[in-house]
């Protein structure tokens, strides 16, 4: 027994303790290199044993879909559920997204087919070292050069060199965005506004080639879970058409065709009391000694004033220890929180201290992320209810 726990005040959570993401065997970052180099592209690891190659292959994300929601959903979800047993390659276990688990940093995995500390894209805003403000990877604010900002190129950009028709089917919206440029570009992109169309044309592309590599994509349900939460009845509506949107591609694959079915992340709803909800604007001690205040309520990258690095750490462990898993940026950098490597380039853009959530706790700011603050549904720590995320498969 420590001299802490003596006296009644509990160690802070290990570092260590943190459930990693499982980076180069079952990460997002990990499906289309496999799903490429099943397909012949060069250069492609088949990083997920359990998958079995396929001449043409499909990938529909459907963003906020968590392994655990979908699960405790299976009268939403009839179809979905049946294809459960199927997930990863027959073994029924789901896959991790990637730390933190949110939408800019897990399509950027996806597309890319590289962890966060690679791809660069390492939480929903980080700071810019060039200017030294604030970037919001999802709404690309303020603009940033995206070939800079994510130089390697994509899954899709190196399949369609190789021969592999390339396709991406999602709303219009997201046609020219810097992120799609830097995450999901490659081949064709087709914008239709609804999900049916894009599961018709997901497989229009499917048949297009030999081989074909085609993505789509389907972003309500997680809409419906951060204004509502994951047990409303808005967000269960939701997932009953996702489940229709599914089926109807399902019975549209051409030959030779695999259908997987993933998320972005999971998501849990947090209740709106001050034993779950702490405010950083209002909390003198959070306060000292920083910077900026980036990432989201159950990721946050900390950033010190100069020569307070320490002291934040000492005093963010001591507040949220019990609660968060709390790292410096060596330290979550050394457990492997972004990947096996993090780039120099990427290296700035973390933390000068880094905070996960483990508990159904929610770090907000009311003052400077009001609309961030009054969601229902949050995610982007490394619990399971976040992390967990299905890879259903279909076969024709």
């Amino acid at each position: 027994m420590t001299l802490s726990t003596a006296w009644g005040h509990p160690e802070p959570l290990a570092v260590a303790s943190a459930p990693v993401p499982a980076y180069g065997s079952g990460s997002l970052a990990d499906l289309l290199p496999t799903l490429a180099a099943g397909m012949g592209v060069p250069d492609m690891t088949a990083a997920i044993p359990e998958l079995t190659p396929a001449d043409r292959a499909c990938v529909f994300l459907i963003d906020g879909l968590g392994w655990e929601q979908l699960r405790a959903h299976p009268g939403e979800a009839p179809f979905l559920t049946s294809l459960l047993d199927s997930s990863r390659g027959g073994t029924g276990r789901p896959i991790t997204a990637g730390y933190p688990a949110t939408t800019a940093t897990s399509l950027a995995s996806v597309g890319t087919g590289l962890p966060p500390g690679a791809h660069g894209l390492p939480g929903y805003t980080v700071r810019d070292p060039a200017t030294g403000a604030l970037m919001n990877q999802l709404r690309w604010q303020p603009y940033t050069d995206p070939r800079a900002w994510q130089p390697y190129p994509t899954v899709f950009q190196l399949a369609q060199r190789a021969g592999v028709h390339s396709a991406q089917v999602s709303s219009p919206t997201f046609a020219n965005t810097p992120l799609t440029k830097v995450a999901l570009s490659g081949g064709t992109f087709l914008g239709r506004l609804t999900g049916e169309d894009r599961m018709d044309v997901a497989a229009e592309q499917l048949a297009a080639g030999d081989r074909a590599l085609v993505y789509t994509y389907y972003s309500e349900l997680d809409g419906a879970g951060h204004r509502y939460g994951v047990d409303s009845d808005t967000w269960r509506g939701q997932l009953m058409h996702v489940d229709r949107l599914v089926q109807r591609l399902a019975e549209q694959l051409p030959e030779r065709s695999a259908l997987y079915v993933t998320a972005d992340h999971g998501m849990v709803d947090i209740p709106f009391d001050e034993q779950h909800r702490i405010d950083f604007d209002e909390d003198w001690e959070l306060r000292a000694g920083v910077a900026l205040l980036g990432g989201e309520g159950r990721a946050r990258h900390v950033y010190a004033v100069p020569g307070a690095a320490g002291d934040v750490l000492t005093c963010w462990r001591e507040v949220l220890g019990e609660q968060f898993w709390v790292a410096s940026r060596d330290e979550a950098v050394a457990a492997g929180w972004f990947g096996p490597r993090v780039d120099d380039r990427v290296h700035g853009r973390l933390g000068d201290v880094i905070a996960a959530a483990r508990d159904d706790v929610l770090l907000i700011a009311s003052e400077r992320e009001p609309k961030e603050s009054s969601m229902v549904g949050n995610h982007g720590s490394m619990t399971p209810a976040e992390q967990l995320v299905p890879l259903l498969e279909v076969r024709s």
